[in-house]
């Protein structure tokens, strides 16, 4: 099998990443960069205990019982494994290429900088960077050695729905103990990531970055890192359950006066950026990391003065939007969910919760402070970047990049020409409502709250080669990164191509996409804590 976990060169870096031993023998072990992480679904849960609603599922004894018959598609709706999905991907680019990809879920103990967190991951936190072809076929083989339910979201690939990891709306889950192959034809070329998708497990270790290259994109650089950013709190103050537990039961009575900023337990109070316009989030994290080190021990990228480097940067926690930025130097976006933009120089990107942006940097000379603000929680990761000699800098509070100045947002950003989809009026407009606020947590889509058990219930209807508009509108008083499955659409006025885009408070986001890839898809807020409490919903196609 060819090898899949590799750099693309060899001179820069990042020696803080460990090996990831459970990938296929085949690849060789010391090419790894990494991490992704977690997400939704659910049919047994992270926990014993059952939710009345969102992603917590169905009990272990009602998975067998209910299965696929309580959320199966009915008669007229594309079924995941229908012959309409098969017949897509025969269409899709087959380079005649297998790339085999090896993942073990289990118990294991993170070292943060000395402080020891009992998580769960793919051997390391986060796993080595996977890396394919378009055009490949992958065959991923997952071990389960949890002793709950598993499944993997490939976050950003337009896949064929029944390996889409959404338990149990395309599939049932991994179960305790079991192994599934996940096979499918990688599509477009781009920085994507994977992670669990089940339950509250996205704001554990669960996850990793899928890189899909094409050998014919221009190498318009000389290295490339990727650079994982998460949020981290398992293990070390409480469990993601514990968390969904303590704002399930709403914060009504606790909301802070004027500027005040303070810390709840496990949530935040006044956590507020005037760039998402309001609440930032909620959730209180001990540390931010970059590629799994906390800022106590950080990371580092080692390269030449003088080198281009394309930084391939993904959002991986569960509440915190991230404003990135390198000292000393400006950005050049040219990516923004693995689709080419036209290049824009920036000081600072922000990201929200799934999303990646792809820039290039070139190195200065010394040693240089990598600073993610954690926005509006008074906190930040932290990473170095070394060229020379010379001692390196403590994490700085901030950045003279992050003070204002040119801030990278999807708004700003243009398609580069070719990846734009063609002119054409909507056939079909389909309105989301974000719905819910803190008081009661009662997160929803258009006044309801999704039920994984029922998630056909208010699915939204699109057929195949239709034109289908989104408008989504953020009726709340706190920004939402909204997702779509197996799609990606494009903003308004030639803006990018996207999977995962923010939608600001009291505003709406309109986005087309061309229904051209058959199945059950969700679509739902990245904020895990939102998704897990109902702010979800399925679009789905109807057989013809």
């Amino acid at each position: 099998m060819p090898g899949l976990i590799s750099s693309t060169k060899e001179e820069g870096h990042d020696s803080s990443q460990p090996h990831h031993h459970s990938i296929d023998p085949h690849t060789s072990p010391d090419l790894a960069r990494r991490r992704p992480r977690r997400w939704l679904s659910i049919v047994r849960g992270d926990s014993a205990k059952l939710s009345r609603r969102g992603f917590l599922g169905v009990s272990m004894g009602a998975v067998a019982a209910v299965g696929l018959a309580s959320c199966a598609p009915s008669a007229n709706w594309v079924q995941p494994s229908g012959p309409e999905v098969e017949q897509t991907e025969r269409r899709r680019k087959d380079t005649g290429r297998a790339s085999a990809i090896a993942l073990t879920a289990a118990p294991t103990v993170w070292d943060l900088a000395g402080t020891p967190a009992s998580t769960w991951a793919f051997d390391s936190v986060p796993a080595p960077v996977v890396r394919v072809r378009a055009g490949d076929t992958v065959v991923a083989s997952v071990r389960n050695r949890l002793d709950t339910d598993l499944s993997v979201h490939w976050h950003g690939l337009a896949l064929r729905n029944d390996m889409d990891g959404v338990a149990p709306l395309t599939r049932q889950p991994i179960g305790a103990g079991e192994d599934f192959a996940y096979r499918f034809r990688a599509p477009d070329p781009g920085t994507s990531w994977f992670h669990s998708h089940v339950g509250s497990q996205l704001d554990r270790g669960l996850y990793g970055a899928l890189i899909i290259e094409d050998p014919s994109e221009p190498g318009e650089y000389d290295d490339e890192w990727v650079i994982v950013l998460d949020d981290w709190l398992d293990g070390v103050t409480a469990t993601p359950d514990d968390v969904l537990a303590d704002l399930s039961s709403g914060m009504g009575g606790g909301q802070a006066m004027g500027d005040m900023f303070m810390r709840m337990g496990n949530t935040l109070m006044g956590a507020t950026s005037d760039l998402l316009a309001g609440d930032a989030g909620d959730v209180f994290y001990p540390v931010y990391l970059v590629n799994g080190k906390p800022p106590a021990d950080p990371a580092q990228f080692v390269g030449r003065p003088g080198s281009r480097i394309r930084l391939r940067i993904i959002n991986a926690g569960a509440d915190t939007a991230f404003r990135f930025a390198v000292g000393g130097h400006s950005l050049t976006i040219t990516h923004t969910d693995g689709f080419p933009v036209a290049p824009t120089v920036v000081d600072s990107i922000l990201l929200g919760m799934g999303e990646r942006y792809d820039a290039i940097i070139t190195l200065g000379d010394g040693v240089f402070p990598m600073v993610a603000l954690a926005e509006g929680k008074r906190d930040r990761a932290f990473a170095l970047i070394r060229t020379g000699g010379g001692e390196a800098p403590a994490a700085p509070e901030t950045l003279p990049e992050l003070r204002g100045g040119r801030v990278g947002v999807a708004d700003a950003l243009t398609a580069a020409s070719g990846v734009s989809l063609a002119e054409r009026a909507p056939d079909r407009t389909i309105a989301l409502t974000l719905t819910g606020g803190m008081e009661k947590y009662d997160w929803g889509i258009n006044g309801k709250r999704f039920d994984m058990d029922r998630p056909l219930t208010a699915a939204h209807e699109v057929r195949a080669g239709e034109r289908v508009r989104l408008e989504v509108v953020n009726d709340t008083d706190m920004w939402h990164p909204f997702h779509l499955h197996g799609h990606t659409y494009q903003h308004g006025r030639g803006g990018p191509r996207k999977d995962t885009s923010i939608v600001l408070p009291r505003q709406t986001l309109t986005v087309d996409f061309d229904a051209d890839n058959p199945g059950l898809w969700l679509a739902h807020c990245h904020n895990l804590y939102h998704a897990e409490s109902g702010m979800a919903t399925v679009i789905g196609y109807r057989a013809s």
